[in-house]
């Protein structure tokens, strides 16, 4: 699959002519200072974004136009950058390992995706699609090896790997160094057990309309 990143769609305004050096520069920081504010939860706002680049707000405005023509470039980055991770993972010969390198960089990048789109006021939905097949093939693949439970479905997988992304405190603990990845880990352990329970309830399903 090939990408497109986020500053190259900001800077295409159709005509072919590169942009002078320092508007690169410019937008490099403010794509780089969005995706990190995104990762931490912080605040998406212009003026947050220009301060953590380090230019002036009349600078954002002049380079990307828009804090949502910005935004939208970073989402369509980040989309591309799960998708080639799942690609990555169903090109991988061992379809467990595959499936774990995946399953590290999607909540890793999940985050990000999330805070862009409700910040944009949730426009995802073709995307949405593409990610579930994804998942489904990945899931489905180490099944298929004998690496996966196949008690689990694909559906139950997708929350799976959310519930491994968790806030920075519960019931007056911190959470440690590394919490998701851990978190993580003990996920994946449970979807190889060997030995499984029984399953109460019934697996996820999209929504009837």
């Amino acid at each position: 699959m090939s990408t497109v990143t986020a500053v190259d769609r900001l800077l295409d305004d159709g005509s072919g002519h590169r942009p002078r050096a320092d508007a690169r520069r410019n937008v490099e920081r403010l794509v780089v200072a969005a995706r990190e504010a995104a990762a931490e939860g912080g605040e998406i706002t212009a003026h947050e974004i220009a301060r953590r680049a380090g230019v002036g707000v009349g600078t954002f405005y002049r380079r990307v136009g828009s804090l949502e023509v910005l935004l939208q470039a970073v989402l369509g980055e980040v989309l591309d950058e799960i998708v080639a991770a799942a690609d990555q993972g169903l090109a991988d010969p061992d379809p467990w390992t595959g499936f774990c390198r995946f399953a590290g960089s999607y909540i890793r990048l999940r985050n990000e995706l999330c805070d862009i789109n409700e910040a944009l006021g949730g426009i995802i939905d073709h995307e949405r699609t593409v990610l579930r097949d994804r998942i489904r093939l990945l899931a489905e693949r180490a099944q298929a090896a004998d690496a996966m439970r196949t008690d689990v479905t694909w559906q139950d997988v997708a929350f799976l790997l959310v519930s491994t992304s968790t806030g920075d405190h519960t019931l007056g603990l911190r959470a440690g160094a590394l919490q998701w990845e851990r978190n993580l880990q003990i996920v994946l352990d449970g979807l190889r057990t060997d030995h499984p329970s029984t399953l109460p309830g019934d697996p996820p399903r999209l929504p009837t309309t």
